[in-house]
């Protein structure tokens, strides 16, 4: 019996190649089609160019331009010149002159240390402050301010690459400190910060103008393109009522006594009584307007009108002349005048004791004895009296609108104590300014007429005035006047020989701020005028604080001589050869 064989194996499947696509042949088809969207691409591409264009052109291009003109246009500033300020004589106290200021365009400068060192001879100041301002991506800064037309000279000569220039003023005082304290000064930017270029600031400055140009890329301007520019107007002339010369004399003797007493501080007031000119203002110590910088801040103010003070003995011309012109007495009145003076529990003396005297009135103004014008002044109301006072511009602006003054402090009577008015007459419990008391005399030097204070003669009018006291009154006053400066009076040392002189002493007691009470300190004063049957100057000397121990007339009469005698002569007051003072 045969086995059956074993079913074989079956074998995998034969796998058959898959047939290769049929290769077709170029067409030349294909490329013009490829060329085709290649076109369109194109044409796309340039279509959005030139939509662009033709925004640029037709919509934007005024703009566009506009642009372009903005960013390569420069317009700079041209400042006004400001205005001078003058004396009475026309003589240049304030003036500005020509100047540059150097600019620079950091952009083009390569190397701003090479340039720094030839600017630096030049213009001053260090390598590394000049390279500071001459490193950076601005178009314009300032390397140097107010260089004079000969430094700019020298470094347009250098030709430096990025280094400008614009024009500018610098200002100026000729008389370096006198009348400093009068003119006042300018800051940095050309604004007045005191004196009368801060109260004139907007007469003086006038209005600037512009100049606008294009500029090239090494920063000239382009001669082909549009310039335009609006001309700056000038400032106009301040001309004041100072003499310059006077000023001089004036600050000269206030220095020399300040300095030779130890003061802390001084004053000189000259007016011309019959207009209020103020002739001059001086006060010691002062400083340079033409270097503010190193001043002492206390120092540039005008002490004769923001320092307040007890006026003392000068305060007894406007007793008198309310007793005078009341008719509470006469010159030849005798009052009985004791060593000491009880008045609501206050005992009163005068400054070297005496027993009880008889003296007429003439006798006790020119002794200056406060005894004597407490007993004066109880001749008349209280109100009345305090009514003169407000007369004579006491506790009143003296109309000067000057920076810093102070109208002092007149006390009103319904805060009057029993001791009020007795110290009232003598100058003590009120204050003032050393305009103020000199504008006082000045009432009596011009025949009783009150003519306002001024500084500015272009402003000033001829005006009335206000009638105080009679003419009579004044006249009789001013002859009292000329006894203090005999040789018998207080004041002997403030005599001119050749010439009548009449003024009154003060000596007033310094009121400590910190303590409200006096410290021992004194303010000597002489007021005066000249000559005294038709005054045509009334000089006041202030004297603050001095160290030596001197009255008034010791202080400040000598003072008053010399400048009077100069303020005479230059005014060709003519002498007199009958009762010469002094």
């Amino acid at each position: 019996m045969s086995t059956a064989a074993p079913p074989r194996r079956p074998t995998p499947a034969q796998r058959r190649p898959q047939p290769r696509p049929i290769a077709r042949p170029l067409r030349l088809g294909n490329a013009r089609r490829r060329a085709g969207v290649l076109f369109i691409a194109a044409i796309i591409v340039l279509s959005a160019f030139a939509v662009r264009l033709l925004e640029i052109q037709a919509f934007r291009g005024d703009v566009l331009a506009a642009a372009a003109v903005d960013q390569r246009t420069t317009t700079l500033i041209v400042l006004a010149n400001r205005g001078d300020i003058l004396d009475i004589n026309g003589v240049p106290l304030a003036s500005s002159v020509q100047a540059r200021n150097v600019t620079a365009d950091q952009t083009l400068i390569e190397d701003p240390y090479a340039t720094a060192r030839d600017l630096a001879p030049i213009i001053g100041g260090s390598l590394t402050e000049i390279a500071a301002r001459l490193s950076g991506d601005r178009r314009f800064v300032y390397v140097a301010k107010a260089v004079s037309p000969e430094q700019w000279r020298q470094i347009d000569a250098l030709g430096l690459v990025g280094i400008f220039s614009e024009r500018t003023t610098k200002r100026i005082y000729p008389a370096d400190s006198v009348a400093a304290n009068v003119v006042g000064f300018v800051g940095a930017d050309g604004k007045g910060l005191g004196g009368v270029e801060y109260v004139f600031d907007d007469v003086l400055a006038g209005t600037d103008g512009w100049r606008s140009y294009e500029r090239g890329a090494g920063g000239a301007a382009i001669p082909t393109a549009d310039m335009s520019h609006e001309d700056p107007v000038a400032g106009s002339t301040v001309r004041l009522t100072i003499d310059r010369d006077i000023q001089y004399v004036a600050q000269r003797a206030l220095a020399n006594e300040v300095a030779a007493s130890g003061a802390e501080s001084g004053s000189i007031v000259v007016m011309d009584p019959r207009t209020g000119h103020i002739l001059a203002l001086a006060t010691a110590p002062t400083f340079d307007p033409n270097d503010p910088g190193s001043a002492d801040p206390a120092d540039m103010g005008n002490r004769a009108l923001s320092d307040a003070f007890e006026p003392g003995s000068t305060a007894k011309v406007m007793t008198f002349a309310a007793v005078l012109e009341e008719g509470g007495a006469a010159p030849s009145t005798v009052f009985k005048v004791p060593g000491a003076l009880e008045r609501s529990g206050k005992t009163f003396h005068d400054a070297s004791e005496h027993g009880t005297y008889k003296w007429d009135l003439t006798t006790i103004l020119s002794q200056s004895s406060n005894i004597g014008t407490i007993l004066a002044a109880e001749t008349i109301d209280q109100t009345v009296y305090y009514d003169y006072l407000r007369k004579f511009g006491m506790g009143e602006p003296t109309g000067l609108n000057f920076p810093g003054e102070t109208q002092g402090f007149l006390p009103p009577m319904d805060e009057w104590s029993g001791t009020t008015f007795p110290t009232l007459t003598f100058g003590q419990g009120f204050s003032i300014n050393a305009v103020q008391i000199a504008g006082a005399f000045a009432t009596i030097a011009n025949d009783g007429v009150r003519v306002p204070p001024t500084l500015y003669a272009d402003s000033a009018t001829a005006a009335e005035g206000t009638r105080v006291i009679s003419e009579h009154t004044a006249r009789t006053l001013r002859e009292i006047l000329e006894k203090v400066v005999a040789d018998d009076g207080t004041a002997p040392m403030a005599g001119i020989p050749g010439y009548r002189v009449g003024g009154k002493t003060g000596t007033a007691q310094v009121i400590n701020p910190e303590c409200a009470c006096y410290d021992g300190s004194i303010i000597g004063s002489f007021i005066g005028m000249a000559p005294i049957e038709a005054p045509e100057l009334v000089v006041g000397v202030t004297i603050v604080r001095p160290k030596i121990e001197q009255l008034g007339g010791e202080l400040a009469g000598p003072v008053f001589r010399e400048v009077m005698t100069y303020a005479l002569q230059a005014r060709r007051v003519a002498p007199v050869t009958s009762t010469p003072s002094g």
